[in-house]
């Protein structure tokens, strides 16, 4: 039975057959941490855990911000609300001091000309009249 690394070349000789493996960065990095660990000596190595969050944290974090957005959706049309019952308010203030600034124009220009009329020459040469009998069927 012959071993896959020797094969026998001639009477006595052994040539040895080297795997030859394809070189990658990972394969690189690998012989060079074997340089500096070897026999015998205390070595340490520390390898990273990338911490992530599992599924169940991912859903409670989603319902909770979801819950968020739902109570700032919610003042936020709460406020709009608020204001808009203000507007409603300061709208019919406005329309009924505008009937009062309307009736108040009107009586202002009717005593306006009552007071120029008494005022005037043609009625202070009017004569009064005063009724002398009534007149019955």
């Amino acid at each position: 039975m012959q071993n896959p690394h020797f094969c026998k070349k001639s009477a006595g000789q052994y040539k040895t057959k080297i795997k030859i493996k394809n070189m990658t960065y990972s394969s690189s990095l690998a012989l060079s941490r074997q340089r500096y660990a070897s026999r015998n000596k205390n070595s340490t190595s520390f390898k990273i855990k990338e911490r992530s969050i599992g599924p169940i944290s991912n859903t409670i974090m989603l319902i909770v911000l979801a819950c968020l957005l739902g109570l700032l959706y919610l003042t936020q049309v709460t406020k709009t609300n608020a204001y808009s019952y203000r507007i409603n308010s300061l709208q019919q203030q406005s329309s009924t001091l505008s009937t009062q600034h309307d009736e108040l124009e009107v009586n202002s220009a009717r005593l306006q000309a009552l007071a120029r009329i008494q005022n005037s020459t043609v009625a202070k040469n009017l004569v009064s009249v005063a009724p002398s009998a009534t007149i019955q069927n």
